[in-house]
């Protein structure tokens, strides 16, 4: 296992396979400030190669999620362009489009419990997550157009998540709504009441990641990914390649055999 970077603004826990990621910044409802895009993105650098991690989970402390955007950073962006960085709010806001990218794609299944604020940044990182569990008090928000600004980064993913027509309501009209509200929108998928029962919930959704084989999960989420970015007919072609692999592969025998055997895999154990 690859030794996790230190963080100033995260909390990390890695727990029987599982990557428990905490946004540490109460005082700013855990709002994403440069350093912890950078911090962030590191981690998931570091465990993008280890299939012990089978999971990450993102939360906040103190019961709230992410507030957004950091405005203090955000006010240095209008300091003056210089020889190495000719567009800083442009780099700032590219930059946050690059970690969404990334935990979209990880290999690893991406849970996100989602309390508190939801806001701006924070509701984009709940788009790219696998599962989604929502606290039925949460507050969702694209606040982004009320101040002026495009939820640049995040669109794209807002309206793969809940699909165009939606998105556009969101984004025109800066979406405001709590869990229930996100259920029916197809944004999480789960809503609870209390902490009891968020944990009771990630709990069961962590035993069902942990009954897949990890690489077949990472290629299912590449595959999945791919749908509609490139014609089909190439997409089934490499599909069928990573079928093959799997079949002689590690995780296809021992699944099989597992099978015949009436045993659960290695990876379930």
């Amino acid at each position: 296992m690859s030794t996790l970077p230190d963080c100033e603004t995260l909390l990390l826990k890695l727990e029987q396979g599982v990557l428990h990621i905490s946004f540490n910044r109460p005082q700013a409802r855990n709002a994403m400030s440069v350093r912890l895009v950078a911090e962030l993105s590191s981690v998931l650098d570091a465990v993008a190669e280890e299939r012990g991690v089978r999971a990450i989970v993102l939360r906040g402390v103190d019961g709230n999620f992410c507030a957004g955007g950091d405005i203090k950073d955000m006010a240095a962006l209008r300091q003056a362009p210089t020889a190495d960085n000719p567009d800083p709010a442009a780099a700032y806001n590219r930059g946050f489009g690059h970690l969404l990218n990334k935990v979209n794609a990880a290999p690893q299944a991406v849970i996100a419990i989602l309390e508190g604020a939801v806001l701006g940044g924070g509701f984009g990182l709940a788009c790219v997550s696998d599962v989604a569990i929502a606290k039925a008090d949460a507050k969702f928000g694209l606040p982004e157009t009320g101040l002026g600004l495009p939820p640049a980064q995040i669109a794209p993913f807002v309206v793969a998540r809940v699909g165009l027509t939606q998105a556009r309501r969101l984004g025109v009209c800066g979406g405001r709504f709590d869990g229930h509200e996100a259920l029916r929108l197809g944004m999480v998928h789960f809503v609870c009441e209390t902490q009891e029962q968020i944990d009771a919930q990630l709990a069961e959704v962590v035993g069902q990641v942990r009954r897949c084989a990890p690489q077949a999960n990472a290629v299912t989420k590449q595959l999945m990914l791919r749908v509609g970015q490139e014609p089909l007919e190439p997409l089934l072609d490499w599909a069928a390649t990573q079928f093959s692999a799997a079949v002689r592969g590690p995780e296809g025998m021992e699944g099989t055999m597992a099978f015949v055997q009436k045993r659960r895999p290695n990876w379930a154990e």
